[in-house]
């Protein structure tokens, strides 16, 4: 059986002075050993061991990147005590797993992220990851843990993903400011969203906003994993998500999926650089579903090497993102030229800049 990844945001695992919510996540642990009861195999990701590290230390949120990494070192240990005890006392094993972007971004790494997570769920083990944000920085950090598990539920094909919050799921506009707001049951288009009010605006601890979550979800469904946003703070609404009753905002798998591979190079792996095509490759690329060769480039921008991704852009329009067969100085020396011009200054080169394989469209 697939995993289901349950995400649970800052302003439910503590309170606005850093406190746990303990009564919160009791009900939350009550709901997990159900579900790991009944043969699920439910995956726990947490925020809050910043808001944890603020409580204990008793200041306020900080914002200079080395005060939110202290914070982080102190909350982080005593953030998994608390799931640790509380899902012991219900006589299920827990494991602490701290991920980083650049575990998501080498093509390896993520593999053996894989291969860890999947050897815990045989073992019958709730993974309670969070990122590691005491080593992160901001050019190599998810940001939030929103598209941190939507990654894990990519990574492992999850049935289901679960993104709890302090608010009942999508609303029309802010629930918090907007008294006519209305609740978005299922969202069936992507593009219905851009109408409507979701905002940045988070809780005093969070990091997210119900647009990021929107944008996780947007990844999951791509994978073909539906997604729930609700609230976390409601009892009961991990097992009816769980169980397939109307809950909160439900985005459905979309019909069209990818690979897990072009998953990654989309949503993980980070753009070192960026050439501009013509519109002839650009046609090309949409819609006969060819390689980029170096005829068709006409500029290339930025510093990468072979082996980077790199975005592929028509003028302003995004086109899509690959693997870059050449460095950004050898593609200079070749955009342009035909296959035959390119093995005579490139004789080793690959004839296209960027494979099919290796490719995904925007």
């Amino acid at each position: 059986m697939a995993a289901l990844v349950i995400k649970l945001g800052s302003s439910i695992v503590a309170d606005d002075r850093g406190d746990v919510r303990a009564d919160v996540l009791a009900q939350v642990c009550d709901q997990v050993a159900t579900l790991h009861q009944q043969g699920r195999r439910p995956i726990i990701v947490t925020s809050g061991a910043i808001a944890r590290g603020m409580g204990v230390m008793g200041i306020p949120r900080p914002r200079a990147v080395d005060e939110l990494q202290a914070a982080s070192a102190v909350g982080q240990g005593k953030l998994y005590q608390v799931y640790d005890e509380l899902m012991r006392r219900r006589g299920v094993p827990t494991a602490q797993v701290l991920l980083t972007f650049f575990d998501m971004s080498a093509r390896t790494h993520y593999l053996n992220a894989r291969q860890t997570l999947q050897k815990l769920l045989e073992w019958s083990v709730v993974p309670v990851i969070n990122e590691n944000d005491t080593t992160t920085t901001d050019e190599i950090s998810f940001g939030n843990n929103d598209f941190l598990a939507a990654q894990v539920a990519i990574l492992l094909g999850a049935e289901q993903l679960q993104l709890l919050t302090d608010t009942g799921g999508v609303y029309s506009a802010d629930p918090r400011f907007d008294p006519m707001a209305e609740l978005v049951v299922q969202v069936d288009s992507f593009d219905v969203l851009s109408e409507l009010a979701i905002g940045h605006q988070t809780s005093a601890l969070g990091s997210g906003g119900m647009r990021s979550k929107v944008v996780a979800a947007e990844m999951a469904t791509a994978a073909g994993i539906p997604t729930v946003v609700a609230s976390g703070l409601e009892p009961g609404t991990i097992l009816s998500a769980a169980a397939g009753q109307p809950v909160g905002t439900l985005f459905p798998a979309r019909a069209e999926r990818y690979s897990s591979f072009k998953l990654w190079l989309r949503y993980a792996k980070p753009s070192r650089g960026r050439v501009l095509i013509d519109a002839g490759a650009a046609r090309a690329l949409r819609e006969g579903g060819t390689s980029l060769l170096p005829v068709g480039v006409v500029e290339v921008q930025g510093a990468f090497d072979a082996g980077d991704a790199i975005e592929v852009a028509h003028e302003t329009q995004m086109v899509g993102k690959g693997i870059s067969n050449y460095s950004a100085e050898e593609l200079r020396r070749v955009l342009g030229l035909k296959s035959a011009q390119v093995r005579e200054l490139l004789p080793r080169a690959s004839e296209e800049a960027v494979h099919r394989d290796y490719f995904v469209l925007a």
